[in-house]
Formats: C-alpha cells, structure tokens, sequence
C-alpha cells in the first residue's frame, strides 16, 4: 500500500508543480494588468508594458491548453474518473471563447507598430479582457478542484 501512494505522489506530484507553476504565470498575468490598466491615459511610452501582457497572455493561455488541461485529462482518465472528463469536456467551450478573445487581443497589440495603433482601443480591449479572464479564471479553478485536488485526495 506505501507504495502504491508513493507511486501515485510520484506520478501526479509532477502535475501539482506544473499547476503551482502556471498559477504563478497566472498571478505575473494579473500584476501586470493591474499595473496596464492603473494607467489613466495611454501613450507610445506603454507599449513596452501592453507587449509584456499581451505575451504572458499568450504564454499562459498556451500553457493551460497544452500542458495543464492535458494533464488534467491524463490524471482523469488513469483515475477513471467519467465525470471529471465530461466536466473538461462541458467547460473547455468557455474556456476555448476566452482563448479566442486572448489571441485576438494579442493580434492588436502584438507589435509595437500594433501597440501604437490600436491605443485608443486599448481601454475598451483590456476592460473586456479582464472580465473574460476572471471568467476563465473561475472555470480554471473549477477545474483544478474537480480534476486535480479530488484525484490527489484519492492517491494519498
């Protein structure tokens, strides 16, 4: 029985870090639109700022759909856990419409020469954004709970 716990700590231990990981990304992410959108008027001197949120967006997003969602996915399928999966398979349609906003975003103001472009938009842009993303953020955590956290207490 030990070790039966001890391979699973070994086999979904790796995913726990990935996620503390990408919920690091996730809290970089928010800090960095906090501190974008604390701004009262945009300039050509931001642009340096919009390109790093529009990046770690993209990096983020990118991570959650080809690491941690697969893993999730993975961990759900091993523990042969039928709801965890249609659960995944019932929220990645939300998740994916925020994953569309993300890459539209990131196209208008991927560049500097984007960036200078689209200011006047910018406001607007990171309004919607930020209500997209504590959305997806909240179907992330669900997730997280009902994938992860529910499997890890199975495993120990």
């Amino acid at each position: 029985m030990l070790e039966r716990c001890k391979s699973a700590q070994e086999r979904w231990g790796g995913v726990h870090i990935m996620i503390d990981r990408w919920l690091e990304q996730r809290r970089e992410l928010v800090e960095s639109m906090v501190k974008l959108k604390k701004r009262e008027e945009f300039t050509p001197t931001d642009t340096p700022l919009i390109l790093s949120v529009s990046e770690k967006l993209v990096d983020y997003v990118s991570a959650g759909h080809f690491e941690i969602y697969e893993q999730l996915a993975i961990e759900a399928k091993e523990f042969r856990d039928d709801s965890a999966l249609q659960r995944l398979t019932a929220l990645m349609p939300e998740i994916q419409a925020t994953t569309e906003f993300v890459v539209e975003f990131n196209d208008k103001f991927d560049t500097k020469e984007h960036c200078n472009d689209m200011l006047t938009e910018l406001p607007f842009a990171l309004q919607t954004l930020s209500v997209m993303m504590v959305d997806r953020f909240s179907l992330e955590d669900l997730l997280i709970k009902e994938l992860h956290e529910a499997h890890n207490e199975q495993s120990a």
